[in-house]
């Protein structure tokens, strides 16, 4: 008996420390695609020195920017399947995984930054909870900022001004209809190819927020820049299920917690430098920024939202109307 009960003090010995309740030193690999430099690139290291300083250095976080993981469609699959820990990435790409995301990638669908963060944190997080059927735990929205169309051929003032041109998107049907909606035609093409896309003429030109149009110099193979505003892009915080059980709960709570700063430092950053961006970018003297009449593209891209509301659902369209203030 005496033996016995040794043994089964040496099993549930074994088993505790397997346990999660007592898991040791947790490694995370956080990929994305933007440059360091970028809003959610900085967003992403200020989340691991987070996630360092409130574990105590339990949990380490290894960001990989620069697509060094692959693109945003390889870093979602990676969460799925456990090969990837933790990704940002938008929600132009989630959506291809929870359909009901791509509410955000609508055009003109905000009223303004805050409008944006109070949809996000309210309708984008009961949203994000489809996606743990998938494997992946959304822990919040950071952005990658305000999107504008650039292109090679002629100055966009109006919609008819982009009658033919070949406008690089994402890999994304809102993006594609959008686009098409006034009057372009959609190219859909990875980020990464995207610059000696310009650079060769494969495409006249392309739309994104300014971080992205700065901190990978798309305004050397750009001639002109039109605010348009016309889709905002959020970048959310993903970690795999996997990876999450991994963790016990107090790394867990650390993990979450320092997601929230972080969401709420970058967005911070984001909005700040916003303008920064396009002083930089101006200053260049090689790209020509225009001040465009937002109210033909809001119109012309209406037709966009009944296409559109039986995959995001009516009922979230109006929801995220409601917030407007």
């Amino acid at each position: 008996m005496k033996r016995l009960a040794v043994s089964l003090c040496i099993v549930v010995l074994a088993l505790a420390m397997a346990s999660p309740a007592l898991a040791g030193k947790v490694v995370l690999k956080l990929g994305h695609i933007a440059e360091p430099v970028h809003p959610y690139g900085r967003g992403a290291d200020y989340f691991a020195k987070l996630v360092a300083e409130k574990s105590g250095g339990e949990v380490e976080v290894k960001v990989f920017p620069s697509s060094q993981l692959g693109s945003q469609k390889d870093l979602i699959e990676g969460l799925i399947f456990g090969t990837v820990d933790m990704a940002l990435t938008g929600t132009a790409v989630l959506g291809q995984f929870q359909p009901q995301i791509s509410l955000f990638d609508l055009p003109f669908l905000f009223k303004d930054r805050a409008h944006a963060f109070a949809s996000l944190d309210s309708v984008g997080m009961e949203l994000g909870k489809a996606l743990e059927g998938k494997g992946i735990k959304l822990l919040g929205y950071m952005e990658n900022g305000i999107r504008h169309m650039t292109n090679n051929v002629r100055p966009i003032k109006t919609p008819a001004d982009m009658a033919g041109l070949k406008i690089r998107v994402m890999n994304n049907k809102i993006y594609v209809e959008t686009v098409k909606a006034l009057g372009a035609s959609p190219t859909p093409m990875d980020f990464g190819e995207l610059y000696s896309a310009m650079q060769q003429g494969t495409v006249d030109g392309q739309e994104n927020p300014s971080a992205h149009i700065w901190t990978k110099r798309f305004f050397e193979v750009q001639k002109y820049a039109s605010l348009t505003a016309h889709a905002y892009a959020p970048e959310p915080v993903l970690i795999s299920l996997m990876s999450w059980g991994k963790m016990n709960a107090k790394q867990q709570a650390i993990v979450q917690e320092a997601a929230k700063e972080a969401v709420a430092w970058q967005r911070k950053v984001s909005e700040d430098e916003d303008k920064d961006y396009w002083d930089k970018i101006k200053a260049t003297g090689k790209i020509e920024v225009i001040e465009v009449d937002r109210a033909p593209f809001m119109a012309a891209t209406k037709p966009v939202y009944a296409m559109f509301a039986p995959v995001v659902g009516q009922e979230n369209i109006d929801k995220v109307k409601a917030l407007a203030k």
